[in-house]
């Protein structure tokens, strides 16, 4: 299912990401997220979702805080700033591929039904 490799690419970098901070219980919880990619249930979908946010909001904060600390040393920063905020938004936009018609199909999320008004 091709539409898996951008979450299954982003758990790969939060954990590689993990790893090299020496965090590695969140590192195996990473790899551990793509084992849910073989779950079809829709909570599965769901905990990738949340999963790959957080991931994304923890790329910005390493983001902020290695352009801040490379900018204090005087060093260049912005090829730094780029490639992490991609990452972030790459990271980001796999959480959107849940949303899609196969993967909803895939992982059994019901579409929402919106109640119709009473006259």
């Amino acid at each position: 299912m091709l539409y898996l490799i951008p979450p299954v690419a982003a758990f790969l970098l939060l954990a590689a990401h993990f790893y090299r901070s020496e965090n590695l219980l969140v590192s195996l919880a990473c790899f551990l997220a793509i084992l849910l990619v073989f779950v079809r249930r829709p909570w599965a979908a769901y905990t990738m979702q949340i999963c790959l946010v957080l991931g994304a909001i923890e790329w910005l904060r390493s983001t902020i805080s290695l352009v801040q600390s490379r900018s204090a040393a005087g060093g260049p920063f912005l090829r730094l700033a780029i490639i992490l905020g991609s990452v972030a938004l790459f990271t980001a936009l796999s959480a959107l591929v849940f949303r899609t018609r196969r993967l909803r199909d895939h992982f059994r999320i019901e579409p929402a039904q919106v109640p119709k008004e009473q006259p």
